[in-house]
Protein backbone atom coordinates (compact mmCIF):
# COMPACT_ATOMS: atom_id res chain seq x y z
CA UNK A 1 0.00 0.00 0.00
CA UNK A 2 1.74 3.45 -0.64
CA UNK A 3 1.81 5.85 1.75
CA UNK A 4 0.32 9.05 1.67
CA UNK A 5 2.19 12.23 1.69
CA UNK A 6 1.00 15.12 3.42
CA UNK A 7 2.65 18.17 2.98
CA UNK A 8 4.84 19.83 5.55
CA UNK A 9 3.41 21.97 7.90
CA UNK A 10 5.44 24.91 7.53
CA UNK A 11 3.95 24.49 3.64
CA UNK A 12 1.26 27.15 4.48
CA UNK A 13 -2.54 26.55 3.90
CA UNK A 14 -3.82 24.40 1.91
CA UNK A 15 -6.14 25.11 -1.27
CA UNK A 16 -9.00 23.98 0.54
CA UNK A 17 -8.11 26.35 3.54
CA UNK A 18 -7.90 29.28 0.90
CA UNK A 19 -10.55 29.03 -0.41
CA UNK A 20 -12.67 28.65 2.55
CA UNK A 21 -10.91 31.28 4.00
CA UNK A 22 -12.38 33.47 0.65
CA UNK A 23 -15.52 32.33 0.64
CA UNK A 24 -15.63 33.31 4.39
CA UNK A 25 -14.43 36.71 3.73
CA UNK A 26 -17.05 37.21 0.83
CA UNK A 27 -19.98 36.51 2.93
CA UNK A 28 -18.59 39.00 5.79
CA UNK A 29 -18.03 41.37 3.76
CA UNK A 30 -21.18 41.11 2.02
CA UNK A 31 -23.00 41.02 4.93
CA UNK A 32 -20.95 44.38 6.37
CA UNK A 33 -21.51 46.30 3.46
CA UNK A 34 -25.49 45.49 3.39
CA UNK A 35 -25.90 46.59 6.89
CA UNK A 36 -27.27 42.74 7.82
CA UNK A 37 -25.64 43.47 11.18
CA UNK A 38 -27.60 45.93 13.11
CA UNK A 39 -25.21 47.48 15.40
CA UNK A 40 -24.17 50.84 16.25
CA UNK A 41 -20.96 51.03 16.12
CA UNK A 42 -20.78 48.74 12.79
CA UNK A 43 -23.28 50.80 11.18
CA UNK A 44 -21.39 53.68 11.46
CA UNK A 45 -18.35 52.57 9.47
CA UNK A 46 -17.71 50.84 6.10
CA UNK A 47 -15.32 48.12 7.19
CA UNK A 48 -12.68 46.12 4.75
CA UNK A 49 -12.28 42.23 5.12
CA UNK A 50 -9.09 41.91 3.63
CA UNK A 51 -8.32 38.89 4.89
CA UNK A 52 -9.52 35.54 6.46
CA UNK A 53 -7.41 33.07 7.73
CA UNK A 54 -8.94 29.57 8.12
CA UNK A 55 -7.23 26.86 10.51
CA UNK A 56 -5.96 23.47 9.00
CA UNK A 57 -9.19 21.82 10.15
CA UNK A 58 -11.36 24.93 9.09
CA UNK A 59 -12.79 25.13 12.70
CA UNK A 60 -11.02 28.78 13.35
CA UNK A 61 -11.30 31.49 11.22
CA UNK A 62 -9.30 34.55 12.24
CA UNK A 63 -10.82 37.29 10.32
CA UNK A 64 -8.47 40.55 9.75
CA UNK A 65 -10.59 43.68 9.55
CA UNK A 66 -10.26 47.43 9.13
CA UNK A 67 -11.92 50.22 9.11
CA UNK A 68 -10.81 53.13 6.21
CA UNK A 69 -8.52 55.55 7.81
CA UNK A 70 -7.91 52.89 11.09
CA UNK A 71 -10.87 55.00 12.78
CA UNK A 72 -12.40 53.24 15.80
CA UNK A 73 -10.36 50.36 15.97
CA UNK A 74 -10.76 49.10 18.51
CA UNK A 75 -14.37 49.79 19.57
CA UNK A 76 -15.17 48.67 15.51
CA UNK A 77 -13.28 44.57 16.92
CA UNK A 78 -15.71 44.53 19.64
CA UNK A 79 -18.74 45.33 18.11
CA UNK A 80 -18.00 42.27 15.77
CA UNK A 81 -17.05 40.45 18.44
CA UNK A 82 -20.58 41.43 20.35
CA UNK A 83 -21.86 39.79 17.07
CA UNK A 84 -20.01 36.98 16.72
CA UNK A 85 -22.90 34.78 17.33
CA UNK A 86 -25.31 35.95 14.65
CA UNK A 87 -22.28 36.78 12.05
CA UNK A 88 -21.05 32.67 12.72
CA UNK A 89 -24.75 31.48 11.63
CA UNK A 90 -24.73 33.92 8.64
CA UNK A 91 -21.91 32.20 7.69
CA UNK A 92 -22.83 28.60 8.25
CA UNK A 93 -26.16 29.51 6.20
CA UNK A 94 -24.18 30.97 3.17
CA UNK A 95 -20.94 28.81 2.80
CA UNK A 96 -21.35 25.24 2.50
CA UNK A 97 -19.37 23.76 5.28
CA UNK A 98 -19.84 20.63 7.86
CA UNK A 99 -19.01 23.06 10.82
CA UNK A 100 -19.73 26.62 11.29
CA UNK A 101 -15.81 28.09 11.67
CA UNK A 102 -15.37 29.59 15.56
CA UNK A 103 -14.59 33.56 13.99
CA UNK A 104 -11.71 35.95 15.45
CA UNK A 105 -11.33 39.26 15.12
CA UNK A 106 -8.21 40.84 14.21
CA UNK A 107 -6.93 44.07 13.07
CA UNK A 108 -5.19 44.12 9.91
CA UNK A 109 -1.88 45.59 10.59
CA UNK A 110 -0.42 45.47 7.30
CA UNK A 111 -1.59 49.31 5.97
CA UNK A 112 0.01 50.49 8.87
CA UNK A 113 3.28 48.34 8.21
CA UNK A 114 3.44 49.76 4.70
CA UNK A 115 2.35 53.43 5.84
CA UNK A 116 5.25 53.12 8.00
CA UNK A 117 7.74 51.57 5.20
CA UNK A 118 6.45 54.64 3.25
CA UNK A 119 7.76 57.03 5.48
CA UNK A 120 10.90 55.31 6.11
CA UNK A 121 11.35 55.22 2.43
CA UNK A 122 10.67 59.10 1.69
CA UNK A 123 12.68 60.24 4.28
CA UNK A 124 15.97 62.40 3.63
CA UNK A 125 18.53 60.03 4.28
CA UNK A 126 17.20 57.06 2.65
CA UNK A 127 16.56 59.58 -0.29
CA UNK A 128 20.14 60.58 -0.52
CA UNK A 129 21.17 56.92 -0.14
CA UNK A 130 19.01 56.04 -3.36
CA UNK A 131 20.33 59.10 -5.00
CA UNK A 132 24.00 57.75 -4.08
CA UNK A 133 23.34 54.36 -5.06
CA UNK A 134 21.91 55.37 -8.19
CA UNK A 135 24.72 57.65 -9.32
CA UNK A 136 27.35 54.97 -8.56
CA UNK A 137 25.52 52.74 -10.63
CA UNK A 138 25.88 55.71 -13.89
CA UNK A 139 29.79 55.37 -13.77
Amino acid sequence: MPKHHRAPASAGPSQRALRVGELVRHALADMLTRGDVHDPVLEGHMITVPEVHMSPDLRLATVYVMPPGGKDENAVVAALDRNKKFLRGEIAKRVNLKFAPDIRFRLDERFDEADRIGKLLASPEVQKDLRDAKTEDDE
